[in-house]
């Protein structure tokens, strides 16, 4: 079951950098900047591994240093716990990222 809206409000008032995506689905995201490609890509594939112990996947992009994230729960048509704790793991490893 997606969580409301004002549970996602709530939730993102302890995820600083998160916000409600730009998009026509229920979802949350975040844009993170590395020290460069190599700390990128190191950075998702720690998210990937943690992603597949899940079984939830992001919605991502990277071009060079950049990362953009996009949580949301395709069977659920909306943001879940998962997407939440995934959002936080990411938090977790994000290191300095901007």
């Amino acid at each position: 079951m997606s969580s409301s809206v004002i549970e996602v409000q709530q939730a993102l008032g302890d995820l600083p950098g998160w916000r409600h995506a730009d998009d026509p689905r229920p979802a949350i995201a975040r844009s993170l900047a590395f020290a460069d490609f190599n700390a990128a890509w190191g950075f998702m594939n720690r998210v990937a591994l943690k992603a597949e112990t899940m079984d939830h996947h992001p919605e991502w992009s990277n071009v060079y240093n950049r990362v953009e994230v996009l949580l949301t729960t395709h069977d659920a048509g909306g943001v879940t716990q998962k997407d939440l704790d995934l959002a936080r793991f990411i938090d977790s490893i994000a290191g300095d990222a901007k």
